[in-house]
């Protein structure tokens, strides 16, 4: 029997790892099943950023394959799932994922949800951007991924880099469709 939500993550080589901790933690406490990929150079990132080695980034999941296993489950759109988030998204993998390459596992099971019409959500991780970064977020657009750089919203006045990860978080658990999902709502300014 399928779960009521299903979650492909995949981590590349950008800074930000934070981002794909705290959304597997997030969507674990949310009862969503949780399929995850890592590059080498994701895993190198979140343990250079987080102190986590590859077994406990792999803990966090509910299942974690080999970026080389391209005949895992989320390589074919026949494993139905609800969306992938890439987090962090590095410009290589944007411009694989932009491009149809599906040249690993990562980039394959995005080349599935955005060939199944699921929802693709990159986060990505790179400043400032070069003509190339942005004709490959236009063309993942234009294939209907949403582009979702981890910016900080500072109008909710946060007080910690937790704060500021987590209200991103949120947003992107409710882009996916996460009954959970608690974004903080904008309620607009006070009058002068």
């Amino acid at each position: 029997m399928r779960p009521a939500q299903r979650v492909v993550v995949g981590i590349t080589g950008a800074t930000g790892a934070v981002y794909a901790v705290r959304l597997l933690q997030r969507l674990r406490a949310s009862k969503v099943e949780t399929h995850l990929v890592a590059s080498p150079a994701g895993v190198l990132n979140v343990h250079h950023e987080l102190g986590l080695d590859r077994r406990a980034l792999e803990a966090l999941a509910d299942t974690a394959y080999s970026p080389g296993d391209v005949g895992a489950a989320i390589a074919s759109g026949s494993f139905t799932t609800d969306a992938m988030v890439v987090a962090p998204c590095s410009m290589k993998s944007l411009a694989a994922i932009a491009h149809g390459l599906a040249d690993n596992l990562l980039t394959r099971a995005a080349d599935v949800t955005l060939k199944e019409r699921r929802r693709l959500v990159l986060m990505v991780r790179e400043t400032p951007f070069n003509l190339a970064h942005l004709r490959n977020m236009t063309a993942a657009t234009e294939m209907g991924a949403v582009i979702f750089p981890p910016l900080p919203a500072f109008y909710h006045r946060p007080q910690t880099i937790d704060e500021l990860v987590d209200d991103t978080v949120e947003r992107v658990l409710s882009l996916i469709g996460v009954e959970q999902a608690a974004p903080k709502s904008w309620g607009g300014l006070p009058a002068a």
